[in-house]
């Protein structure tokens, strides 16, 4: 199967600020890759300003010191239980993957856990989500703590001003969303229109899902001229209706196969300077 093109899409602040900068993720599954130190080159030679790293690789962090390049450092999801089992985990594992790091290594973010599952799979791991999040803080204002979630959590996404948490993990994201309003912090969330539309191709239209429709295709309230848009916005309202208000999002994840439509990524980097219809805030 092709691989993805995964894009670190720019914060959607929840007030007026700005919209940051775009990034690139960047993942270690696979073979015969190239080492650290040519990808974060890489990274510098074409001004990439901004990095996922699902899990804290030295030889990665070593070659981002100094870089400025800003960071999306992630806690691995089998570490989850080990450090929300004691404070002292908590600061062990912050001390040896973050401070012996940071500030050479500009870390802004720290994702505790990605697409933990409540209900399936890894689902065991969801009780010690929040706990984990906030033993993994303790760095002031200067990392913020999140996790990174992904769609399948969204019960209703249409329209996108009635979107809402699926009733039964409630009960896993309502408390997220709550950490990270009190803390100040944005929530991730994994965006993939492609998935969507491959999943429903009589009822999405192709333009729709790749930034291409000439008009709005849904009017609600506000009119959305592409999927990207409507389903981040759905997110936003179930964050409101949780209490998240004023929580932001951070797409931290997006993208489609790299052998699959041409210049799609380039139109979501594009698009994504304009913010969405629900936050319309620009650079």
């Amino acid at each position: 199967a092709p691989a993805f093109m995964a894009l670190l899409v720019s914060v959607l602040a929840a007030v007026p600020t700005r919209v940051q900068s775009m990034g690139v993720c960047y993942g270690m599954m696979g073979n015969n890759l190239p080492p650290p130190s040519e990808v974060i080159q890489l990274y510098k030679s074409n001004r990439i300003g901004r990095l996922r790293l699902y899990d804290p690789n030295h030889g990665a962090l070593n070659s981002l010191r100094g870089s400025n390049i800003e960071v999306i450092l992630g806690l691995q999801n089998g570490w989850k239980k080990h450090i929300a089992s004691g404070m002292e985990h908590a600061r062990w594992w912050v001390q040896k993957e973050v401070k012996d790091f940071w500030p050479d290594v500009k870390i802004d973010y720290i994702q505790g856990g990605n697409e933990i599952p409540p209900v399936t799979g890894t689902s065991s791991l969801t009780s010690f989500q929040v706990p984990a999040l906030v033993g993994e803080a303790g760095l002031g204002n200067d990392i913020k703590v999140s996790t990174s979630v992904d769609m399948t959590l969204i019960g209703n996404s249409y329209p996108p001003s009635q979107g809402s948490f699926r009733n039964d993990v409630r009960w896993f994201t309502d408390p997220i969303v709550g950490f990270q309003a009190s803390n100040g912090a944005p929530l991730l969330v994994n965006v993939y229109p492609y998935f969507s539309y491959s999943g429903n191709p009589g009822q999405i239209s192709l333009p729709y899902a790749l930034f291409t429709a000439p008009n709005a295709v849904v009017q609600d309230g506000r009119q959305y001229r592409n999927l990207f848009d409507a389903m981040l916005d759905s997110v936003y309202a179930a964050m409101t209706a949780g209490g998240g208000q004023w929580v932001g999002i951070v797409v931290s994840e997006s993208g489609w196969p790299s052998a699959g439509y041409h210049g799609t990524a380039y139109n979501l980097i594009q698009h994504a300077k304009e913010g969405s219809p629900r936050k319309p805030y620009l650079n």
